[in-house]
């Protein structure tokens, strides 16, 4: 059975990640990376950089599929802009979900979101469109991510959380049963998460706190 092409669109270190999971997944062919116009001609691991931003339109038009490989770590407006573009140019964006992955067949998964090495995504939860479920993460039953979202590499989000659209959770972060994130939130690695967080913000530490929180605790 013939493969379907696919271009990927940001050439930094996530693309090659990205890269590892699509060979692994063997359902897409990898024809080339979209990047910043100065880099192309040059090279990702293998694949050649063939345009870039200005470029979508024609490959949209032509019937390729597309992932965005940008990381979301102080790209996640980019990430939701380019998201934006190739859809309005009709470009299509799969989701691609790693053969090492579990995922339950009770779990719902937007386009454009990738599902990456040895994750644990358990039953009756639901992920949105354009995100990152890095490597090792788990997500817990009945959990529900919005758009836009990068849970990273050993993020343990227990059983009933919500967490709304463009969150970023730094690695090793734990949140506890039903918690809920708000939306334009950045929780710091290696967190604890005991309480729901509903001001957006920065958030770190065991357990975790705005930094104007803990100056707070710390004069008190």
């Amino acid at each position: 059975m013939s493969k379907e092409s696919i271009i990927l669109v940001g050439g930094g270190g996530h693309c090659k990640s990205c890269i590892d999971v699509i060979e692994s997944e063997n359902k897409y062919n990898i024809i080339g990376i979209i990047d910043l116009p100065e880099t192309k001609g040059s090279k990702i691991l293998s694949y050649d950089i063939i345009g870039d931003d200005g470029d979508i339109e024609t490959f949209a038009k032509k019937g390729y599929n597309f992932l965005i490989t940008i990381g979301h770590m102080g790209n996640a407006k980019r990430r939701a802009v380019l998201y934006d573009l190739i859809n309005f140019y009709g470009g299509k964006m799969p989701t691609i979900i790693s053969p090492y992955a579990h995922v339950s067949r009770f779990t719902q998964i937007g386009n454009g979101t990738i599902i990456m090495h040895n994750s644990i995504i358990n039953s009756n939860s639901k992920i949105g469109h354009n995100c990152i479920l890095n490597t090792k993460a788990l997500l817990e039953h009945d959990t529900i991510v919005g758009n836009n979202c990068h849970i990273s590499t050993d993020v343990n989000v227990n059983g009933g959380c919500v967490i709304e659209d463009n969150v970023f959770i730094g690695s090793a972060t734990t949140l506890i049963n039903g918690i809920s994130i708000c939306s334009e939130t950045i929780i710091g690695a290696g967190s604890l998460i005991l309480e729901s967080i509903v001001t957006p913000g920065k958030y770190y530490g065991i357990p975790a706190k705005a930094p104007n929180e803990k100056e707070s605790n710390d004069n008190s």
